[in-house]
């Protein structure tokens, strides 16, 4: 069930692209967290903001590795400075979602590009412990706390398929934990479950159900630490008071869900879900659901809302098309079924290419439809898909229109409200499309194709804006008014919150008069969330005379 909570985020402002502020209407009412309107922004840690260069070099890293294949210093504290700075409320991001945090291998690993350190997160060395290049517990809390300060939640990445590669000073798990063959070939189920997914990326054996010993380099590094007795004897708890047999996958859960109790995450990204039994994430949600309900009891002045754990699942290659369905050929998995009330959307970045109506009634028929209750995460960029929508910033305007009006929920990666680059000249695979953020071509409001930065921001800007305030965005129906000028209505309710939106785009600049399709009332006052404008409505219809092709109208 959705319930309301008091939004947080009062009378935000913009930035003009003249660095002016536009004042920015806030509706009157409660405004509920819908996670099916959420607007998420990712970020790679290592490649936002360094809050704290003093913490950029540990396990002495300083092999030199290929471009952007190394620490460049972001970190949690980084994060929580641009929290406090406003910057993610003045996007109308209502979910932070950043890369993994544990403990990274300590070694490098050459894969023909040039040494490449953990830096992205998914090379885990050890789930119980932060990795120092990002920050310490306490940073984590602060900036778990700061969010939650501002309406804002925290969607953590958490990997349970594999461990960090084997270097010289990463031992192996040993083969009770991993399997080191065969690779994954992705022609069945079984091939690309039961596999590894690249050469000497460990596989762990989730599928299995005797109880294993906890390797001896884990337990090695937990005594030089000085909590061995503490980590046992919690794990002592967990196993009695669950009843699970002691196997790699109930170790895992149980560390990952510590999170949750501890700094009352709000959201798991489930990293490389095709490539684990489907099982294995129905244990983590019933876990996940617990730990966070235990969260809430014990900070109930902290609590922000009734919604329950969430979990997003990232199977790759999945699309809104398919329905609650992933077909692997010989088999077909509901992952909704499983734990996962939304999954990361890899059709939309071809979508983008389409009209907004082809784009905007396709995916509220399917939210509506199949996917009624559920949820899918567009985007138009990530960090791993080096196919994405306008790779060259050619329509970054057009790209957060598209994005930020469509039904789901909408991911912003880092730098898509900035135009940063996705095509760094002498990178190699993915690491092209994870440079740092670009704050300084923001403050210089250097251009990207033409378009000023603080332009593109403030575009973004206001179209997050319009999105955080008005749940009908992501989580209404559709439906067209009229093709030529285009204008469309959204719509939602539920048991005690209505709200509804009018939208117009493409529009000639300056006058512009608009049929209400009974939307509004007769004498309503109307905002245009874009401009700011203000209007009544009177015989059925609204003007405005604004500067731009948008309309965003609500009260």
């Amino acid at each position: 069930m959705i319930l309301k909570y008091p939004l947080l985020l009062a009378l935000l402002s913009l930035l003009s692209c003249s660095g002016k502020k536009n004042e920015v209407h806030q509706s009157s009412v409660d405004t509920p967290f819908v996670w099916e309107n959420a607007n998420v922004y990712f970020l790679l840690t290592d490649r936002f903001n360094n809050g704290n260069p003093h913490n950029d070099v540990h396990f002495n890293r300083t092999e030199e590795t290929g471009l952007l294949r190394g620490f460049e210093g972001g970190d949690l504290k980084g994060i929580t400075q641009k929290i406090k700075e406003g910057y993610f409320a003045d996007l109308g991001i209502n979910v932070i979602w950043f890369s993994p945090v544990v403990e990274q291998i300590h070694g490098a690993v050459d894969e023909g590009t040039g040494n490449t350190y953990g830096f992205h997160g998914y090379w885990t060395k050890d789930w119980t412990a932060l990795e120092p290049n990002f920050g310490t517990e306490q940073e984590l809390a602060e900036l778990v706390q700061a969010a939650h300060e501002q309406g804002i939640r925290i969607m953590l990445d958490v990997v349970i398929n594999h461990t960090g590669p084997v270097t010289a000073k990463d031992p192996l798990w040993g083969d009770d934990w991993v399997r080191t063959d065969p690779q994954c070939r992705y022609q069945d189920y079984e091939s690309t479950v039961t596999c590894t997914l690249v050469e000497n990326l460990p596989d762990i054996r989730t599928e299995r159900d005797t109880p294993v010993e906890l390797p001896k380099a884990l337990l090695d590094k937990w005594a030089e630490e000085g909590r061995l007795q503490q980590e046992m004897a919690e794990l002592d708890d967990f196993f009695n008071a669950t009843g699970y047999p002691r196997t790699p996958r109930y170790y895992i859960i149980k560390w990952l869900t510590d999170y949750i109790r501890e700094y009352g995450i709000d959201a798991f990204r489930l990293d490389t879900v095709k490539h684990t039994e489907e099982s294995v994430w129905a244990d983590l949600w019933r876990e996940a659901m617990k730990a966070f309900a235990e969260w809430k009891e014990a900070h109930p002045e902290k609590v922000l809302d009734d919604n329950e754990f969430f979990m997003v699942g990232e199977v790759y290659n999945y699309g809104v098309s398919g329905g609650r369905w992933f077909d692997f050929g010989d088999r077909k998995v509901d992952y909704f079924a499983h734990g996962m009330q939304g999954l990361i959307n890899f059709e939309f970045k071809h979508d983008a290419a389409k009209d907004y109506e082809a784009i905007f009634s396709k995916y509220s028929d399917a939210l509506n439809g199949p996917l009624k209750e559920l949820s899918i995460m567009n985007y138009v960029s990530s960090h791993d898909d080096g196919g994405p929508f306008d790779k060259q910033r050619k329509r970054v305007l057009e790209a957060g229109t598209k994005l930020l009006l469509c039904p789901g929920m909408s991911q912003v990666y880092y730098g898509d409200e900035t135009g940063r680059s996705l095509d760094i000249e002498g990178t190699v695979g993915d690491a092209t499309l994870r440079s740092f953020m670009n704050w300084e071509a923001l403050a210089a409001n250097e251009k990207v194709n033409g378009v000023p930065v603080q332009n593109i921001l403030h575009h973004w800007q206001r179209l997050g804006q319009f999105r955080v305030a008005h749940p009908s965005v992501g989580a209404g129906v559709h439906r067209m008014l009229s093709e030529q000028p285009y204008y469309f209505t959204r719509s939602y309710q539920s048991a005690d919150y209505e709200d509804k939106v009018l939208v117009g785009l493409d529009l000639p600049h300056g006058e512009k008069t608009v049929e209400v399709h009974g939307v509004f009332n007769e004498g309503d006052n109307v905002t245009d969330y874009y401009s700011g404008k203000k209007a009544q409505v009177s015989k059925g219809r609204l003007h405005f005379n604004t500067d731009h092709d948008i309309l965003l109208l609500a009260y």
